[in-house]
């Protein structure tokens, strides 16, 4: 009756759909308003009581390992000057007890190889995936409604949403049937399928929790879609012998792998923010009236 406390975020991929920004810079390390995305996904986890952060990175990722370490020579800096608040922020990024581990996926192998990157540090427990390009907006925290999802029903459970049919070839999509309130029973799952050949129209996005079976299946898998290791060949395969969720997660997905989806995200958190969100809004208000007239 293992508790989920570990979570893996694979951040080795080179997001080239925002370069030039992401040429140097790792992509989960754009900012919505005043915060990269791979802090919202962290705090995200966090919220669900995960203590473990597992980092599966590659080459020019060491902006994040920075992110979350101490920064010695700012902290100094912000004390002299007094600057209490913003020092605080810092200083908080991680709350205490919660530990990092970053592992280096040598080759971009696919989502799947990433995922077995962990296996070492993971061990024989449950686990969380999370992309951090998919920012969900939601109270109580996706995480922690899936988190809660496990404890009740104690197997590997997938967030999932329903998507235009014609968009079937940019996700994972699931076959499944209703046994609770937003919970469904998957029974195939097929990645990035034509609308054709789609089983429903029911997406995964970028929350997993997952056994640790998952790793001997995608140790036994060979290339498939895109001549990756797909996580989800390794789930279709986990189907065989153990049962698996969908859960349909309360809130709201943007998906900031792509420029529009990124935009929306700053939109509307920008409108929310404490500091800017009151004079955001009436700027954005002034477009709409310069847009009528």
């Amino acid at each position: 009756m293992k508790k989920v406390r570990k979570v893996v975020f694979p951040v080795a991929g080179l997001g080239t759909r925002f370069l030039p920004a992401t040429k140097a810079s790792p992509k989960e390390m754009l900012t919505v308003v005043d915060k990269p995305l791979i802090q919202y996904a962290v705090e995200e986890a966090i919220a669900a009581g995960i203590t473990d952060l597992v980092f599966v990175t590659g080459r020019s990722k060491r902006a994040i390992e920075d992110h979350f370490d101490k920064a010695f020579e700012l902290e100094t800096e912000l004390e002299r000057k007094g600057k209490t608040d913003m020092l605080d922020v810092v200083r908080n990024i991680l709350p205490r007890g919660v530990n990092c581990v970053y592992i280096r996926q040598s080759e971009a192998l696919g989502l799947g190889h990433a995922v077995l990157c962990a296996r070492e540090v993971v061990g024989d427990e449950p686990f969380a995936v999370v992309l951090a390009d998919d920012l969900l907006d939601a109270n109580p925290a996706v995480m922690k409604q899936m988190t809660d999802a496990y404890d009740y029903y104690r197997c590997s459970v997938l967030a999932v949403q329903e998507v235009p049919l014609e968009d079937s070839r940019s996700y994972g999509i699931v076959a499944a049937r209703p046994i609770g309130e937003r919970v469904e029973q998957v029974s195939g799952i097929v990645e990035k399928p034509s609308p054709k050949e789609a089983p429903s129209n029911l997406a995964v996005v970028g929350r997993y929790i997952l056994t640790p079976r998952i790793f001997h299946h995608l140790a036994e898998s060979k290339p498939g879609a895109g001549g990756e290791i797909q996580l989800t060949d390794g789930i279709a395969a986990l189907l065989s012998e153990e049962q698996i969720l969908a859960y349909r997660y309360q809130g709201t997905r943007y998906d900031c792998g792509s420029k529009l989806g990124y935009l929306k995200a700053t939109t509307v958190f920008g409108q929310r923010h404490p500091d800017v969100g009151t004079e955001y809004r009436a700027y954005l208000a002034t477009l709409d009236t310069a847009e009528t007239a």
